[in-house]
This record gives structure tokens, C-alpha cells and sequence, in this order.
């Protein structure tokens, strides 16, 4: 029963989920702290306030803080644009780079429309001649 548990803890993919769970916590407080110190500061100076926790409507007696909902709203936004244009978007480009797409090695039969290798004379499925 243990050698089970430590053969799935020392598998691959646990380890790397691990690890990414670690990184991620840390580049949390960055992208949070991006968001609450310069961005939304920076939004304050041409809104007027850099959140809307000021929005308060008053049904009944009791109050809805809409206003922090839409501040929420905002850093979501803001802190999903961040990871994209600083992460995502660079990662494909390298990944792009540095590994080209494989050529293809199949063609598609004209007769049936099914993928066959290459450098068949004959489609496998239909058994029509094909121009190699």
C-alpha cells in the first residue's frame, strides 16, 4: 500500500503540478501587487478613485455594495490581461520558435477523404489508385 503512495507522489506529473501550484502562489502576490500598486492607482488618477467601493445602493433598510463587485470585476480583468500579454502570449511565441510544427505525413485520399501515409500508390480504405 505505501510503495503505491510513494510511487504516485514520485510520478512525474505530480511533482510538476506541485511545483506549479508553488509558482503560481508566487506569482499571485506579483501580479496582485501590480494590479493594486500601480494599475489601479494609475486608473484612479483618470477616474478619481482607484475602486468603486464608494457604489452603495440602499434597498429596504440594508445596503448593497455593488461597487466592491465591480472593483472585483476590474481586477479580475485586469490581473487575466496581465498573465495573457506577459505570460501567455510570449510562451507561445518561444514555443513557436523553437519548436516548428512537423511536416505532415499523411495526405488525404481524393476518392473517400481519408487520411492515408504519403507515399501510398493505393488508399487503404477505398483501394483507389492515388498520385504519389
Amino acid at each position: 500500500m505505501l510503495k503505491g503512495f510513494r510511487d504516485f507522489i514520485l510520478r512525474g506529473n505530480v511533482m510538476d503540478l506541485a511545483v506549479a501550484v508553488i509558482i503560481g502562489a508566487a506569482f499571485t502576490a506579483i501580479v496582485n501587487s501590480l494590479v493594486e500598486k500601480i494599475i489601479n492607482p494609475l486608473l484612479g488618477a483618470f477616474i478619481g478613485k482607484p475602486n468603486f467601493g464608494f457604489l452603495i445602493a440602499h434597498v429596504h433598510g440594508g445596503e448593497v455594495r455593488y461597487g466592491d463587485f465591480l472593483t472585483a470585476i476590474i481586477n479580475f480583468i485586469l490581473m487575466a490581461s496581465v498573465v495573457y500579454f506577459l505570460l501567455v502570449l510570449p510562451t507561445q511565441y518561444l514555443l513557436k520558435k523553437f519548436n516548428p510544427p512537423a511536416p505532415p505525413s499523411t495526405k488525404t485520399c481524393p476518392e473517400c477523404k481519408s487520411d492515408i501515409p504519403l507515399d501510398a500508390k493505393r488508399c487503404k480504405f477505398c483501394a483507389q489508385p492515388v498520385a504519389v
